[in-house]
């Protein structure tokens, strides 16, 4: 399983965003909203996860990618090539990225070449945004490969 981190210390933010939760979460503030996320918001506002189905060919040296959009700031990110074939054993090049143009370009460490599974092979933080799954050929294909992925993200 391949770890990837999209934007400046999201860990760090985290962190940070936690402890002024606790620190805040005994003081009364009519303020509608103190400009930092999670701060005066409503109890009941809430983000929710969401998993986005794709399915495709792959011709041979080539690829195919969908996009998708982030909708929380540095929320959780997980992509599963669940199936790929024929052969169902067959590695494809499986990545997250930003769509540049016509293409998706990988993100850095947000790619690697796998066997379809149950289990997420990629898993990561990343910021709001639209972004792309691509599925591509390794240069092993002899054939067109239909695939099936999911993205799970909040």
């Amino acid at each position: 399983m391949a770890r990837f981190v999209l934007g400046a210390a999201p860990m760090k933010h985290t962190l940070l965003g936690l402890a002024l939760a606790i620190a805040l979460s005994g003081c009364n503030t009519d303020s509608p909203s103190s400009g930092i996320a999670g701060i005066g918001a409503s109890p009941t506002a809430s983000v929710s996860q969401v998993t986005d189905t794709f399915s495709g060919t792959v011709d041979v040296g080539g690829t195919d990618f969908h996009t998708f959009t982030v909708i929380a700031t540095g929320g959780s990110i997980s992509a599963t090539l669940t199936a790929a074939g024929p052969p169902p054993t067959i590695f494809m090049g499986f990545g997250v990225g930003v769509v540049n143009g016509t293409s998706c370009a990988l993100l850095t460490n947000g790619f690697l070449n796998t066997q379809a599974s149950t289990s997420p092979q990629l898993v990561g933080t990343i910021n709001s945004g639209t972004y792309c799954l691509a599925v591509y050929d390794i240069g092993n294909q002899t054939a067109q490969v239909a695939y099936t992925a999911t993205v799970t993200h909040f």
